[in-house]
């Protein structure tokens, strides 16, 4: 074979002459549109990330700049590690009785009323959704939208019967208290996210376990929890965090006792007085957004994602 080019035919040369040459485009629209999109990603990513750390950001230099500092260069959004003043975290966590705020026993106590409210409320939250999505009976289809309801019922309306029901029967001023009202508020709205999510389960791979010999009970703890567990762990975080930042109910209950006070009782203490300066108060700021950060963090990889791909037997 020749590796000569063949010459151009009569065809090649009348259509150049009656159309002309077409230039060549240096970028297609396709190409033009990637790049353009490629780099606007990023822009709204960094817009998106300052908008968001930025707070935080400037709350955390608040809380390690000495009160002079701060008033001689409140716009300051750069500090030396040498100028860093760590005496305001020790204030905030000191015992009130040595002359600080008490946030350590604060943060003791929404720990415990928030675990607590975990616990109880997924105990009765995850039988409860299993049972609307699983189980046939008269009213299933609408009572989770009564679920549902009863969480978008407004929380004031409550407030005044449930402080004399509990001044009544002596558990206004206890943590426990606290707790049971928590799990009331939350546990409707937990039941109407779970059921949904056990919806999307297979009900073929608990038919596959009930012919292996499983009772319904066997087949919820062995496929339907396991499968469910980013459910499980988005709906822990969103009670958690109910459970800890929550105020109304705290403020009704625990106000009298201060030994009792949760971290949002006592952000509320510090920035309700005059005499706490401002670093102080964005030291409190931080030590309670820590915890939902650290929670979050360590559950991410749990709350993305399913764990059904792949289940279903070929």
């Amino acid at each position: 074979m020749s590796d000569v080019a063949s010459p151009p035919t009569r065809a090649d040369a009348t259509a150049r002459a009656v159309y002309g040459a077409r230039p060549r485009r240096p970028y297609s629209r396709d190409t033009v549109e990637t790049r353009l999109f490629r780099v606007l990603r990023w822009v709204v990513i960094a817009a998106l990330l300052l908008v968001t750390l930025f707070p935080f950001y400037y709350m955390v230099l608040l809380s390690v700049r000495s009160l002079d500092e701060l008033l001689r260069d409140p716009g300051a959004l750069l500090v030396s590690p040498g100028e860093w003043d760590l005496s305001t975290y020790s204030e905030v966590l000191r015992p009130a009785s040595d002359g600080g705020q008490g946030f350590l026993r604060f943060m003791a106590n929404s720990a415990m009323v928030a675990l607590g409210t975990v616990f109880l409320t997924l105990l009765i939250a995850l039988p409860g959704a299993y049972a609307v999505s699983r189980l046939r009976f008269f009213g299933h289809r609408q009572i989770s939208g009564l679920f549902l309801a009863v969480y978008l019922f407004p929380s004031i309306l409550l407030a005044v019967p449930l402080f004399v029901f509990f001044s009544r029967v002596g558990l206004r001023g206890e943590l426990v208290g606290l707790l049971l009202v928590y799990v009331s508020q939350i546990v409707a709205v937990a039941i109407y996210m779970l059921r949904n999510y056990f919806d999307t389960i297979p009900v073929s791979l608990e038919e596959a376990a009930a012919i292996d010999g499983c009772s319904r009970l066997g087949v919820m703890w062995r496929i339907s929890l396991p499968l469910a567990m980013p459910a499980i762990m988005a709906n822990a975080l969103f009670v958690f965090m109910i459970a800890w930042n929550e105020f109304l109910f705290a403020l009704l209950f625990l106000v009298e006792d201060r030994e009792s006070w949760t971290v949002s009782l006592g952000l509320s203490q510090l920035s309700g007085s005059i005499e706490v300066p401002t670093t102080v108060l964005m030291a409190g700021s931080v030590i309670i957004t820590l915890p939902i950060i650290i929670v979050f963090l360590a559950t991410e990889r749990l709350l993305v994602g399913g764990l059904t791909a792949g289940a279903e037997k070929g």
